[in-house]
């Protein structure tokens, strides 16, 4: 008898740990699914969420009629849901998106939509049916943007995007940014550290994770059903992107808030289980334990006035769209961290993106800011424009592997503006260098003197040649006049035109290339300059202010007519001549120099 009692138990042991080993999709039995067409009205089931923590509660819903071909993936079931549940959350809460709902023990589908400002207790249901399909969907990770169908009278249950990590001001900056994309920010704290998750089964609250690391931006929903490692929820769209490559976690509620217009719950992500990759009409589709390709970035920021330095570490995931969006807010978060202040200040700003698919498959770019409002909404923009530039770039997919970005900053203004500009010798030969002496006057400081190699072009004729000093961040003179005289912004295309069938490997070099806001640079005037504005223009008559602004205002009707002629001499030339030095001052200003360019003595 005891050695019968022992081996019972050694079978129960065994057992246990032959479920334990099991994946829990195959623990569970997977229910049957009733397909629509034999739901009908006063039919009464149940649905499973999660309020609160992770877990699982039930509710009452009663299906009240079948909307025929009103959803975006098919038909809607109208249902009235009711319980302790419900009257806890105030109805159907945001976050409850993917609920499943059960009648006679059947799946029927995913609570998904409901309306605002009026019953909370209704809502829709999408049929289970609808949502299978998405694990048919061939899964080319083409993330090209959709918009979901317009459903009359009814909307989505609105996907809450919480946010962990984030100051006021970033994610002030990411509301804004994300505006086009109808997601709305809310900042939310991380799960408690004792927290225990279980594997992920119907009703259980589940992630879609934009960012993660030291801090985390991604969606909340709830999870419809479960099979071997195929995932689906939510029951309508996320982003409607198609075929994606998103975290998936798991996920802990803090909260149901009742609200007027919606209740909604607050939440965060937990650790990735696996990747998001079909984002659809009927919902979300994903598999456990693959994970999405990511791009890490690294973001160190130093202040220099207080010695705060911070080192963030995310990764972000590949979106043409968001992508860009993403990593500058974040850059941004970490540089408003640790400057713990909003205001005036200088910045150097330096990165490096690395990747597949794109010339050179590195960019790096070095410049400085400066800002009177907000330096660290400045020190963002550069870096914002490249990550734009390659992930939205018309010429082929590229495959960022990973960026790193260094930031210092401090409150004191290093602006510089130029004073005046003189030549050293008043002739020189074509091909000959010329120097000139720039003197520039710091931010209440004292005039320091630069100077600046030029080579006069070897082609360049005999006669006058009129050089521009400028800072490196100044519009150039020929855009400036246009704008003072009123010319349109079309027009003025015209004058400095994009070169034709620019590749890709152009587009990167003219990005990194570009004039920084802390060089001086000196470069030959436009040719067309005379024909356009006039001498008076170009301050060759700078005794007479009436003059020159005559000058100005009669050039003006021909404006148009030589803006064509101009750029017959220009195309005709390789890109501007010009050099530049760099200083430790952001420069602002600009003036122009003349040299007399003479002959050259011929070749005995």
């Amino acid at each position: 008898m005891i050695y019968l009692v022992k081996l019972c138990r050694q079978c129960r042991l065994a057992l246990l740990i032959f479920l334990l080993m099991l994946p829990m999709s195959l623990v569970w039995a997977a229910p049957e699914i009733m397909p629509v067409e034999n739901i009908k009205v006063g039919m009464q089931g149940i649905g499973k969420t999660v309020v609160s923590g992770t877990k699982l509660e039930e509710f009452g819903v009663e299906v009240l009629g079948i909307m025929k071909n009103k959803g975006p993936a098919g038909d809607l079931i109208l249902v009235r849901t009711s319980g302790d549940v419900i009257d806890q959350t105030g109805g159907i809460a945001q976050g409850m998106s993917g609920s499943p709902v059960y009648i006679d023990g059947k799946l029927v589908g995913a609570v998904a939509y409901g309306w605002s400002l009026t019953d909370h207790k209704v809502g829709m249901v999408t049929p289970i049916g609808d949502m299978l399909k998405l694990w048919d969907m061939p899964d080319n990770y083409n993330a090209t943007m959709q918009f979901m169908k317009e459903i009359p009278d009814f909307e989505p249950m609105t996907t809450p995007l919480m946010v962990s990590g984030f100051s006021e001001h970033a994610l002030t900056m990411l509301q804004d940014k994300l505006k086009p994309f109808n997601l709305v920010p809310q900042e939310v704290g991380e799960a408690p550290s004792d927290v225990v998750f279980a594997p992920l089964e119907p009703g259980s609250a589940v992630g879609v994770e934009l960012v993660r690391g030291d801090v985390s931006v991604g969606a909340l929903g709830t999870v419809t059903y479960v099979e071997d490692n195929k995932v689906l929820a939510f029951g309508h769209p996320f982003l409607k992107k198609g075929n994606i490559g998103y975290f998936m976690t798991n996920a802990y509620v803090f909260s149901t808030v009742n609200g007027l217009e919606n209740s909604f719950k607050v939440g965060t992500m937990g650790e990735p289980v696996g990747i998001i990759n079909q984002d659809r009409g009927a919902g979300i589709a994903g598999y456990l334990s693959r994970y999405p390709t990511i791009i890490p970035i690294r973001i160190i920021v130093k202040d220099n006035d207080t010695g705060q330095t911070q080192d963030a570490a995310v990764q972000v995931v590949k979106d043409e769209q968001l992508s860009s969006i993403l990593s500058a807010t974040t850059m941004f978060n970490v540089i408003d961290k640790t400057m713990d202040r909003v205001g005036p200040g200088t910045a150097k700003v330096s990165f490096e993106i690395s990747g597949q698919n794109m010339p050179g498959g590195i960019i790096t770019r070095e410049n400085m800011f400066y800002s009177p409002a907000s330096i660290g909404e400045a020190a963002v923009g550069e870096f914002l424009e490249a990550m734009t530039m390659l992930t939205g770039n018309p010429y082929n997919p590229v495959n960022l592997m990973d960026v790193k970005v260094h930031v210092s900053v401090s409150e004191e203004r290093r602006t510089a503006t130029i004073v005046e500009a003189q030549t050293k010798t008043p002739s020189v030969k074509p091909g000959e260098n010329v120097e000139i002496g720039v003197k520039i006057k710091p931010f209440r400081g004292e005039p320091i003197q630069r100077s600046v190699s030029f080579a006069v072009p070897k082609d360049q004729p005999e006669g006058p040649l009129t050089l521009e000093v400028r800072g490196g961040g100044m519009v150039p003179l020929i855009q400036l006049l246009a704008k003072n005289q009123g010319v349109d912004e079309g027009l003025l295309m015209l004058s400095n035109p994009k070169p034709k069938n620019q590749d890709f490997a152009d587009v990167v070099k003219e990005f990194m290339e570009r004039d920084r806001n802390n060089e001086i640079v000196v470069e030959v005037l436009d040719m067309g300059m005379n024909d356009l504005f006039g001498n008076a223009a170009l301050g060759k008559d700078k005794n007479n202010n009436k003059k020159q602004e005559k000058g100005i205002v009669e050039n003006t009707v021909s404006l148009k007519t030589n803006i064509k002629a101009v750029n017959a001499k220009d195309n005709k030339k390789q890109g501007k001549v010009k050099n530049s030095i760099t200083t430790d001052y952001i420069i602002d200003g600009d003036t122009q120099v003349v040299v007399n360019v003479v002959k050259a003595p011929a070749k005995k």
